[in-house]
C-alpha cells in the first residue's frame, strides 16, 4: 500500500532526514521517500496507518496531512516516484565503487616503485577517510541527521555526528602521515566497529534508509556493500594493528 502525504515545516534537509528517521520508526512502514522541494513524503506500507499515528512521531513543528491525488495525477508521477526502486543496487552504489576504485589505484601508484603492502593499506586508509570525510563536509548540517539513523552513538550524542567527519579527516591525516599510526588504528577499529553494529542491524531489520557514509550529497542506499566496506576497513586495521604490535 503506497500513500503520499504533504507535510508543512520541512524547510531544510536536517528536517527532512528527522521526518524520514521517525517516520520510518513505525512498524508498519516498509520504505519512504521524502521530497524536500514539494514539501511531500511517499510511504510504502504493510497495513493503513492512522493519519494521528504519523503526527505523533514526528517533532510538533511539523505537520502531516494525507495528499489526494487522482488517476491521472497517479500515473503521471508513478516514474519518478519509483526511479530509485528501479534501480538496481549496483546503480545507485555506482559512485561509491569509482570513489573505491580510484582510491585503490592511487594507493598502488603511490607505492609502484618501492612495492609494501602495508604501505598501501596505510595510504588507502588514509585517502578513505579523506574522501569520505570530504562528502561528509559538504553538508555538516545534514550529516548528522542521516547518520544518527543507523549509528547507535550519533543516536545517543548527537554531537558525535558533528564531529564525525573532523574525526575522519584527523584519521586520514594521521594515516598518510604516518603519525602514531597504532592510535589511528584503534580509533578506526573503535568507530568504524559501533557503526557496524548499527548497519547491521539496519540491514537485518530491512528498514529502508540512505548510507551517510558518503554524506547527504550522494543519496546511496543502505545495503550489503556498506557493511563490506566498513568491515574491509577494520580488517585493515587489525591486520596493521598486529603487523606494528609484532615489532
Amino acid at each position: 500500500m503506497k500513500k503520499t502525504y504533504t507535510i508543512s515545516g520541512m524547510t531544510c534537509n536536517s528536517c527532512k532526514s528527522s521526518i524520514h528517521q521517525n517516520l520510518n520508526e513505525i512498524p508498519e512502514v516498509e520504505s519512504l521517500e521524502v521530497n524536500l522541494e514539494k514539501a511531500e513524503a511517499i510511504i510504502f506500507m504493510k497495513s493503513n496507518i492512522e493519519i494521528s499515528k504519523l503526527q505523533n512521531v514526528l517533532p510538533s513543528k511539523f505537520h502531516i496531512e494525507e495528499k489526494v491525488i487522482d488517476d491521472s495525477d497517479e500515473l503521471k508521477n508513478e516514474p519518478s516516484i519509483e526511479s530509485d526502486k528501479e534501480k538496481s543496487k549496483l546503480q545507485q552504489l555506482k559512485p561509491l565503487f569509482i570513489i573505491l576504485i580510484y582510491i585503490s589505484v592511487a594507493s598502488v601508484l603511490m607505492n609502484f616503485k618501492n612495492w609494501n603492502s602495508s604501505e598501501v593499506m596505510l595510504d588507502f586508509m588514509g585517502l578513505f577517510y579523506i574522501v569520505f570525510s570530504f562528502f561528509k563536509m559538504l553538508d555538516l548540517k545534514g550529516f548528522p541527521e542521516s547518520f544518527s539513523m543507523y549509528d547507535p552513538l550519533a543516536k545517543r550524542l548527537p554531537i558525535y555526528g558533528w564531529i564525525y567527519p573532523f574525526i575522519e579527516t584527523g584519521l586520514g591525516l594521521m594515516l598518510l602521515m604516518r603519525f602514531e599510526i597504532k592510535i589511528a588504528l584503534i580509533i578506526t577499529l573503535i568507530v568504524l566497529g559501533i557503526t557496524t553494529i548499527g548497519v547491521t542491524k539496519t540491514l537485518l531489520d530491512k528498514k529502508s534508509i540512505r548510507c551517510a557514509c558518503l554524506g547527504t550529497a550522494l543519496k546511496l542506499p543502505m545495503t550489503e556493500a556498506t557493511f563490506i566496506e566498513n568491515i574491509i576497513m577494520i580488517a585493515m586495521a587489525i591486520s596493521m594493528l598486529t603487523n606494528y604490535t609484532v615489532v
